[in-house]
């Protein structure tokens, strides 16, 4: 029995090298440098111009390919009054808006909220929400951590040569894991 307890502790023993080893190979591949990324500009792709829930214009500012994905902004460019997100949750992700021209409503859970230049918002992941642009324009900062899918998920809705039905909407959060859970907002 102690023979068995003896074997067993050695093996976790030797497996400690490679967790701390596959730990070490995280921190050596992340970036070491600052960069900047000027106004009006998105880094990796560029302007991407989503079809489906709106047509606004996202940004990647940080990428989770910076970070070891644990973080991912965007700058999003709102050109589609009345129209936003439907019903959805990010099962792994919080999410942050900080908004810097116009105004948005929210629901977050059971609560609403109206939002506008410099007000922010803080989602948890879990928890139903959407929102809609209130405003003819406007522009958030839209924060993820951990950065998730939502790049590919931007990315794809923009490659998209059609506009989507609801259910292939619905199939895209899937696939970048978000489920939508209920409809866009209306505006009151």
């Amino acid at each position: 029995m102690q023979r068995n307890s003896f074997i067993a502790a050695l093996s976790a023993l030797a497996t400690l090298p490679l967790i701390s080893f596959s730990s070490l190979d995280k921190v050596i591949k992340r970036k070491t440098k600052g960069f900047k990324i000027n106004a009006g500009e998105g880094r990796i792709h560029g302007h991407i111009k989503l079809k489906g829930v709106n047509s606004n214009i996202m940004d990647v500012k940080i990428s989770g390919s910076d970070n070891d994905n644990d973080l991912a902004i965007f700058e999003q460019t709102s050109l589609t009054q009345g129209k936003g997100t439907p019903l959805h949750i990010h099962p792994r992700q919080d999410e942050i808006f900080y908004v810097l021209e116009g105004a948005y409503y929210f629901k977050v859970g059971d609560e609403t909220y109206n939002l506008t230049i410099g007000d922010s918002i803080y989602l948890p992941r879990k928890v139903p929400h959407a929102w809609t642009q209130v405003s003819k324009k406007g522009k958030m900062l839209v924060i993820f951590q951990p950065a998730g899918k939502m790049e590919n998920f931007f990315v794809s809705m923009a490659a998209l040569d059609h506009e989507p039905s609801p259910e292939e909407i619905a199939q895209l959060f899937a696939e970048n894991e978000m489920q939508v859970v209920g409809p866009p907002l209306k505006i009151d």
